[in-house]
């Protein structure tokens, strides 16, 4: 039935509802909440801590490691048994916490309002919880509300609603309460409704409540949502494919040692199948999803401190690879206040900002008294270029109190769309003043004198074609003009309507007002393009005032008009034909928000991958499609929030380009980490293969996952929070191609990998060659400890030359990571501590060493540090050319 309250009569609505202007009774409305529950919109349901923490143990690597505890434990080896499971439950209580985490914090967000709507209820009128309306409620509304639910109107005074959150459009709508003929009307013509989450920004009104909750025109939508696939992100396929990669060498290697063993005589079954976990244990990076986590994690609170709030972890990733930014130009590259910019007076068009004008000047007097703006304890609350006009003059720091005493008003003509004026009549010393501004060529009609330097003279035709002139050469800029005129009421009409007083008027100049972009939007927008990245401007406002705004940011050269398509245009290309073009615009004016799905998705079958901004319902689908959806926590909805990745504090396009420079830190940081832990493993791997294979004595499981806890999680932990470097935003983006692999960190995983088992092995072989001591098991368990040490303290070594991929650490600003110095210190106490604390050699299987013993670790583990940095030198001079 819903659908049809448009084409009722406020009586037959209020007789359907089963209520009455007088509001509904408290019982009534206790019977209905049970009945229709609260006006809210319910939200996807979220996922218990339960389902949380067992979600955590889905990767193919804990479960490897999960298997090794179990036949570790049963194998009667209890200590690595208990180490292993300890690693993967601390993993999953973390992955667990920071997901909750990001809940919190977006919840957080949305408790910052609490709305509140003024009722009529029994007859009396009363402040409720919007969310305790019910339908049959009677709503109050005036200037600065926001609709509360869905209504029919049932009285209005020049009512106007800005319904942009749902239809795009951008301009208030005038409301009215006359019934409607047509049955099927698109929402935006629906003269006499009001829709949830809109915005009263002029006159009062009355309105019934009609549906509430996810009955409304913004509720089917947030139900819609729920069909739109999200892509997975480019950190999440890295991550899978790495894990994959991973998981099969992890088996394969473990496979073959334990086959190779047997075949060989080397040990009994079931220390082959102990050796086995071994490898796999080296072979897998415990801390890995530890790492990413806390990296990201990190991120998000760098990034928040900045204004932009990730409600998705892996959104802080995928920032760093984003190519385009689609961005919303309303209040994200523009302020969202409309602002005086150009002034004229006859024959002067001058800056507004270098304007001399004072309450004396008829001009100001006009700008102040013809003027419905309300002044609030929270600022200016009317139409934005109402509020525009008194903010410049209280820029100025004038009274303006005192003009409106000296000038009260005694009538007024509300602006209408067909004369485009608006026009108060105001008394000063018993004379009587018709103040009028509005559209030049509306009021040009009614004007027949002029304003000259303060001497009235009869308007000529060379005035007026001059006034026209300024008028286009504003219009051009996208200004929006409006004329200014008065004249003096010497008798009282018996009418006070527009025919009796807007006549015989005296032109006095006329202003030109926009919304500017933000002082910030055009570096943003400099440093974007030299990222490689491509500003794209959506818009539901009109090209001209498009365009002006993207030449102004730099979004477009001054010759760029064909790189401008309008939404009628976008309607009239195919899908084919869109993709095949959509390189060739950078403005999309005058859209509706549907387009925009069709826009992200053109350029994503491209293969670029894509940010998206948007603050309205109908904007959800677009942010949900693409790669990034960027909401606005300022004029957001609620919905359009829940459908993005990340959240704008400040609805500022500055604000994207500093999260897309901490999305490439943080994914410059985690391939040092991954470059770093995998070597290590790489290291461990082989270190444990030719054990095997010469029979030597080899590591046990606890040794393993000590070095892989110790030296290699908390320096790849610390590596994650490294500054970013100066050129991070000057590369090109890594686009969908790359991952974790790409710029040589493979190679440098092989390679150092390599070397770290070398030089283990090498001190291994060393000390059976050279024993301090002379029995037999004294000196394969000093060669183990030496082996074990070694290890340890070449990854430490080696977490400095980690960095920087390819830049040498021999620079000033090597320690500047203060967490990275005491992750170093700490773990190469720990590692030590094995063996120098006599309470610990028993439970890691190591003896005390002699200094001489020591001295042959550290010339291994410094020689891993030299030689690494030797390699960069020669790649940066050969190959990089850094």
């Amino acid at each position: 039935m819903k659908q049809t309250y448009h084409q009722l009569s406020s009586t037959k609505t209020l007789e359907q509802l089963q209520t009455a202007k007088t509001g509904l009774t408290p019982g009534a409305v206790d019977e209905r909440l049970q009945k229709y529950g609260q006006n809210v919109l319910r939200e996807q349901k979220g996922t218990t801590l339960l389902q949380k923490f067992l979600s955590q143990f889905k990767d193919l690597m804990i479960i490897i490691l999960m298997v090794a505890a179990v036949i570790a434990f049963f194998a009667g080896d209890a200590s690595d048994a208990v180490i292993i499971f300890l690693v993967v439950i601390l993993n999953a209580v973390f992955g667990v916490f920071q997901e909750a985490k990001a809940e919190n914090a977006i919840n957080a967000l949305k408790e910052m309002t609490t709305p509140s709507s003024r009722v009529r209820r029994d007859g009396q009128v009363q402040t409720v919880k919007s969310s305790e309306l019910v339908p049959g409620d009677i709503v109050l509304l005036e200037a600065g509300d926001i609709v509360p639910a869905d209504l029919r109107l049932l009285k209005t005074a020049s009512l106007q609603i800005e319904e942009a959150a749902l239809t795009g459009e951008s301009v208030p709508v005038d409301k009215s309460e006359a019934p409607l003929a047509q049955s099927k009307l698109p929402l935006g013509d629906r003269k006499n409704l009001g829709y949830m989450n809109t915005n009263v920004t002029y006159g009062t009104g009355e309105g019934v409540v009609i549906a509430t909750g996810m009955e409304t025109e913004v509720g089917h939508i947030a139900t819609m949502l729920n069909s739109v696939d999200k892509s997975i992100t480019p950190l999440q396929k890295n991550i899978i494919h790495l894990s994959k990669i991973l998981s099969i060498l992890v088996l394969l290697i473990a496979v073959l040692v334990f086959a190779i063993g047997i075949l060989v005589g080397r040990s009994s079954v079931l220390e082959m199948l102990l050796t086995s976990i071994s490898l796999a244990v080296a072979a897998i990076p415990e801390g890995l999803p530890a790492i990413v986590t806390i990296t990201l994690a990190l991120g998000t609170q760098t990034m928040a401190k900045r204004n932009a709030l990730i409600r998705k972890l892996p959104a802080v990733e995928t920032l760093g690879t984003t190519e385009i930014i689609a961005s919303d130009k309303t209040g994200t590259l523009t302020q969202n206040k409309m602002t005086v910019e150009k002034i004229y007076l006859p024959d002067a068009l001058q800056d507004a900002a270098q304007a001399s004008l004072t309450l004396q000047d008829r001009l100001t007097q006009i700008m102040i008294l013809a003027n419905d703006s309300q002044k609030t304890p929270t600022g200016l609350v009317g139409d934005p270029t109402e509020t525009a006009l008194i903010q410049y003059y209280l820029n100025k720091k004038l009274e303006l109190v005192s003009l409106e005493k000296d000038y009260p008003r005694i009538a007024s003509i509300p602006f209408d769309s067909k004369r485009k004026l608006m026009s108060t009549l105001v008394k000063n010393n018993q004379q009587n003043y018709v103040m009028t501004k509005g559209a030049i060529d509306e009021l040009l009609k009614r004007t027949n004198r002029i304003e000259d330097h303060g001497r009235i003279r009869k308007i000529t035709s060379q005035d007026r074609a001059r006034i026209m002139e300024v008028n286009h050469q504003l219009a051009l800029q996208a200004l929006r003009v409006l004329g200014f005129a008065y004249s003096p009421v010497e008798a009282m009409p018996a009418s006070l309507n527009s025919e009796n007083l807007e006549k015989d008027l005296i032109f006095v100049g006329m202003v030109g007002m926009i919304d500017p972009e933000r002082p910030e939007a055009k570096n943003a927008v400099t440093e974007a393009r030299a990222a490689g990245i491509r500003p794209l401007m959506i818009t539901g406002d009109h090209k001209d005032t498009a365009t002006a705004i993207a030449k102004r940011l730099g979004i477009l050269k001054s010759t760029d008009e064909d790189a401008v398509i309008t939404g009628s245009e976008l309607d009239q290309l195919s899908t084919q034909d869109l993709n095949q073009k959509i390189a060739q615009y950078s403005v999309f004016a005058r859209v509706a928000p549907e387009h925009k799905v069709r826009i992200v998705k053109a350029w994503q079958n491209r293969g670029k991958i894509v940010a998206m901004t948007g603050d309205g319902v109908n904007d959800a689908p677009a942010l949900k499609t693409a790669d990034i959806g960027v909401g606005m926590g300022i004029t957001g909805t609620e919905v359009s929030k829940n459908a993005s990745d990340i959240v704008l504090a400040d609805d500022n396009f500055a604000t994207i380009i500093v999260a897309v420079k901490e999305g490439r830190k943080v994914f410059a940081n985690i391939q040092k980490a991954i470059q770093y832990l995998l070597s290590a493993n790489l290291g461990e791997v082989l270190t444990l293969f030719f054990m095997t294979m010469l029979a030597w004595d080899i590591f046990a499981p606890a040794q393993i996952l000590w070095i892989n806890l110790v030296t290699d999680t908390f320096p790849a932990i610390a590596l994650g929070i490294e500054r970013a470097e100066a050129t991070i935003m000057q590369r090109r983006p890594r686009g969908k191609q790359s991952n974790f692999f790409s710029d040589g960190v493979m190679s440098s995983i092989l390679y150092q990998g390599i070397l770290e088992g070398a030089l283990t092995l090498g001190v291994y072989w060393f000390a059976l060659q050279f024993p301090f001591h002379h029995s037999y098991a004294l000196i394969h368990a000093d060669a183990l400890t030496m082996a074990f040490a070694t290890l340890g303290l070449i990854q430490l070594f080696h977490a400095f030359n980690s960095k920087s991929l390819h830049g040498s650490i021999f620079r000033k600003d090597l320690f500047n990571n203060k967490m990275f110095n005491w992750s170093i210190l700490i773990s190469g106490i720990l590692l030590f501590a094995t063996i120098l604390v006599p309470a610990f050699n028993a439970t890691f299987k190591v003896t005390p060493l002699a200094p001489q013993q020591w001295l042959l670790v550290f010339i291994g583990g410094t020689l891993m540090l030299v030689i690494v940095e030797v390699v960069k030198l020669v790649q940066r001079k050969l190959l990089y050319k850094k």
